[in-house]
């Protein structure tokens, strides 16, 4: 993953910061473009959203009884990543980062307010988002497929293509960038733009 200029998306009146990178990417491609850069910018409203957090603020809770925090979506997202492309993708035999068959909620489970937890929850999803980017770039096309056969994917419990991935990875962030929005608020009371 290219590194950025850290922006303050934070900003007074909610408008765009002119510094923004999620503003500047690729504008009218085409269907391959349109959707890695949707990801990226996904991927960066993330980093985005956690920046300046300590592990107490990362590791805070929702509300109870939830276990959702800042960090287990880090960690969610990680195990998310991997599995898509590491896994589905390119058929690598990779084990879960921090789910277990006794503990399938290990990556919310575990995010507790340790800072060597954060360090790793950061370097898992970083390794998982570069090994992403660059499988695709490499893909010959949106059409090439993985196998889902468990269904844990969406595919109904078979083939997917890239595009169908590319579609469900924004899905999952921007699912989730809903509860980053919440959770930073609750956290110190910042708004997104």
């Amino acid at each position: 993953m290219a590194t950025h200029r850290r922006a303050d998306m934070f900003t007074a009146d909610g408008r765009p910061s002119d510094d923004d990178p999620r503003e500047h990417g690729p504008r009218l491609g085409d269907e391959r473009v349109t959707l890695v850069d949707s990801l990226r910018r996904q991927r960066l409203t993330l980093e985005m959203k956690c920046a300046d957090l300590d592990a107490e603020a990362m590791a805070r809770r929702a509300v109870e009884p939830s276990t959702m925090s800042l960090l287990g979506i880090v960690r969610h997202l990680a195990e998310i990543e991997r599995a898509t492309f590491r896994v589905m993708m390119a058929g690598q035999d990779a084990p879960r980062l921090f789910c277990t068959t006794d503990d399938r909620d290990g990556d919310f489970n575990g995010a507790v307010a340790d800072p060597q937890v954060v360090e790793q929850a950061w370097k898992a999803w970083r390794t998982e988002v570069d090994f992403a980017v660059q499988w695709v770039a490499g893909a010959p096309g949106l059409d090439v497929t993985g196998d889902d056969p468990l269904n844990q994917h969406g595919s109904g419990g078979g083939t997917m293509s890239l595009r169908e991935v590319l579609l469900g990875m924004i899905e999952e962030y921007a699912r989730h960038m809903g509860h980053v929005d919440l959770l930073r608020e609750r956290i110190d009371g910042r708004l997104g733009q």
